[in-house]
């Protein structure tokens, strides 16, 4: 998939991965950026994290973002912090820029082992002159227990182009996830603007997403603008909502163990925060996505989960429906149990609730829960 106009990107292997998968990539751009960023909420905080975090009230341009994948350089303490700024430093002497400051950092894998510095000091030399126009490389060298590169652009009508590599798998939970994210596009958009545009984007993407429960120190959403084409405004919030959305179902899809997409509908709701806060009550459910693993319309649980949500509602107005068939409306619906089974026995699985109070609407995204999640976790190395 080629990048948008005025970027560049790489992903390479620097041995920080004992697979010997790619697990370092950079993006750069000539231009400066105009850029914005949420990161996890965890307390606990990578130090890439707290360093873009501090970069987000900093004038200073940005123009490259590094990253590495197999080592989440998290809980590492200062030294930690130190290797973190390093990388930094190395990539900004590679690509011939004024500051370290101009450079973006990205760590995700396991937490509280220090980087092989050694390894980068040998490899970002070397990654300005291995920079291409396509997301392949990049998008491979961010995945740790993923099984597939996620990768998605948007095209504007009248010119101007949207695309987005992501990775994650597990440690996926709402107020973001093991997930990284990095978007890029020509489109010109100021800096305020973009940052408003994109907080409320990852509130109905990235922050509907849910695996497991758990979300890391290490998340982060990018997104950069070179600002080299015109578009229309409202043509460009849509594009970036829809290719973010987009990379929020690759992920879930390809949930650690998962065998299907789940997505849970919310209409109905007095506010949009109830409406988000019940699709992502549902979603994450254990005992409801054990279900859907098994293919049991267990409407039950469903119900239980919209209880909990602390979303207002109309328990006598409640309506529920599995795969467009109606099970549960204020009372329990008659439906045929083997065939919405066999309904369920897909790759997606959609839920539909209306809480019967209002007219606000949210949908948040999952994926079942299986035993080879377990497995996946009792095993894991990267």
């Amino acid at each position: 998939m080629k990048l948008p106009q005025g970027f560049r990107a790489v992903g390479v292997r620097a041995g920080l991965k004992v697979s010997g998968k790619p697990d370092l990539s950079l993006i750069y751009s000539a231009d400066p950026l105009v850029w914005s960023l949420t990161t996890t909420r965890n307390l606990l905080q990578a130090a890439c994290v707290t360093r873009n975090r501090v970069r987000l009230d900093s004038t200073d341009p940005v123009h490259a973002v590094v990253i590495n994948s197999g080592n989440a350089n998290c809980a590492t303490g200062d030294q930690g912090v130190t290797d973190n700024t390093e990388m930094a430093r190395l990539v900004a002497d590679a690509l011939d820029l004024a500051s370290p400051d101009t450079v973006l950092t990205a760590s995700t894998g396991i937490i509280g082992r220090h980087l092989d510095m050694a390894k980068l000091r040998e490899q970002i030399p070397n990654l300005k002159d291995q920079l291409g126009d396509d997301t392949d490389a990049l998008a491979r060298a961010i995945l740790t227990t993923d099984l597939v590169s996620k990768t998605a652009e948007v095209t504007l009508p009248g010119g101007g182009r949207i695309v987005g590599v992501a990775k994650g798998s597990g440690m996926i939970h709402p107020n973001m996830a093991t997930m990284l994210a990095f978007v890029m596009t020509d489109v010109v958009v100021d800096q305020t603007t973009l940052r408003t545009l994109w907080a409320r984007i990852v509130a109905d993407s990235f922050n509907q997403i849910t695996v497991d429960g758990d979300t890391s120190p290490n998340d982060m959403a990018l997104v950069l603008s070179s600002g080299r084409v015109s578009a229309d405004a409202e043509g460009f919030a849509g594009g970036l909502e829809h290719l973010a959305q987009d990379l929020t179902k690759q992920i879930a899809r390809d949930g650690e163990g998962a065998t299907k997409l789940l997505t849970i509908r919310v209409r109905g709701a007095d506010s949009v925060t109830d409406a988000r806060s019940a699709a992502r009550t549902v979603a994450s459910s254990s005992l409801f996505k054990a279900a859907v693993h098994g293919n049991d319309p267990n409407w039950g649980r469903i119900v239980s989960a919209v209880g909990r949500s602390n979303a207002t509602v109309d328990m006598d107005r409640l309506r529920v429906s599995v795969q467009d068939v109606v099970v549960y409306h204020g009372l329990p619906q008659p439906f045929d149990a083997k065939a919405l089974s066999q309904a369920m026995d897909t790759e997606d699985v959609i839920v539909d609730i209306d809480l019967a109070v209002g007219d606000k609407s949210a949908s948040a995204w999952g994926c079942d829960l299986s035993k080879e999640y377990v497995t996946i976790n009792a095993d894991y190395h990267t």
